[in-house]
């Protein structure tokens, strides 16, 4: 999801800037976001949990799925976001989600080709359902990635409890809308934000929303999502690129037709509904072959479905990966 374009030779702050420095930054920018609160925030809003508030999630177990690779630091994780909802900056959602977005009250609407469908309070839609960690890679499509050590459930035990029926081939899933809390839900004019038409939707072929893979995600690090992450439940797609792990979920709809979804529908020469991580298939602006993980000086070599073909590659078998990217 690229607004400003970077040069190759070019070194994010982020990406060289001591974790230290970081921690000052962030504690003077929370600083001045809480002395403006009483302006920002409308009557009525619930003020969203910082960092530190964030709740433990005690042992959990680790997944075989799991990567050995290093993580990247939860400040790197929770510093470097794209959430348009926020604006296009990757510190927005840092400097503007903690004191924005609420955790609860949340709900959840199950809708369409199913059995059990309805609205659920997230604590009754989590019920039944056990938190595992797995530690995934993330690639952006801007070429950029990390290590993300998630805590979430599959997304094929929620699938179950849901029954779809055989119209169902489809799973679409929302972003929350709400333009007071989203800035980016009200922008006017001519504006890049102004163009979506929110709120921020995404989608996936039945099979890749069973495959283990998938994953609802309702931590990090071993706490509770942070709001600049995609609070407080999220999808987490890892051979796919980020975009496609929508963020903030409030609705999951099973249909038979394949979903428009946001990035498809603004750019589709540049963003195929697939979105596949494919070194071999260069974004029409920049290439793909090589990424460069965050914290990291060098670039390395971008795997086929981010190195987890073993686990999705049959799922498109036959189809020209080239035209359905």
């Amino acid at each position: 999801m690229l607004i400003k374009k970077r040069r190759q030779s070019d070194v994010l702050p982020s990406e060289i800037t001591p974790e230290s420095i970081y921690r000052d930054r962030r504690r003077f920018l929370r600083t001045s976001a809480l002395a403006a609160a009483g302006t920002l925030l409308a009557p009525g809003w619930t003020v969203a949990k910082p960092m530190e508030d964030l709740a433990p999630l005690g042992d959990l177990p680790t997944s075989g799925f799991s990567t050995g690779e290093e993580k990247n630091t939860l400040e790197q994780i929770t510093t470097y976001n794209n959430f348009y909802e926020f604006g296009t900056d990757k510190e927005d959602p840092m400097r503007l989600a903690p004191e924005r977005l609420a955790h609860r009250p949340w709900t959840l609407t199950v809708s369409g080709e199913a059995e059990n469908t309805g609205e659920f309070a997230f604590d009754d839609f989590m019920k039944g359902l056990t938190l595992e960690e797995r530690i995934y890679r993330l690639r952006c499509v801007e070429a950029w990635s990390m290590v993300i050590p998630w805590a979430g459930v599959p997304l094929a035990e929620v699938i179950r409890r849901a029954n779809p029926n055989s119209r169902a081939k489809y799973v679409k899933f929302y972003t929350k809308h709400d333009p007071e809390v989203f800035p980016a839900q009200r922008a006017r004019g001519m504006s890049f934000l102004a163009s979506i038409d929110w709120p921020y939707t995404e989608g996936l072929r039945m099979d890749e929303a069973m495959n283990p893979l998938t994953l609802l995600a309702t931590g990090l690090y071993g706490r509770e999502m942070p709001s600049q992450n995609g609070a407080p439940i999220r999808l987490v797609v890892p051979w796919k690129y980020g975009f496609k792990s929508i963020k903030s979920v409030v609705r999951i709809h099973f249909q038979e037709t394949e979903p428009e979804c946001t990035w498809n529908q603004l750019a589709p020469r540049e963003y195929g509904f697939y979105a596949n991580v494919n070194p071999d298939v260069d974004h029409p602006r920049w290439s793909q072959a090589r990424e460069r993980r965050i914290g990291e000086l060098f670039k390395q070599d971008t795997l086929m479905f981010n190195g987890y073909g073993e686990e999705v590659a049959d799922l498109y078998a036959g189809m020209d990966l080239r035209k359905n990217f």
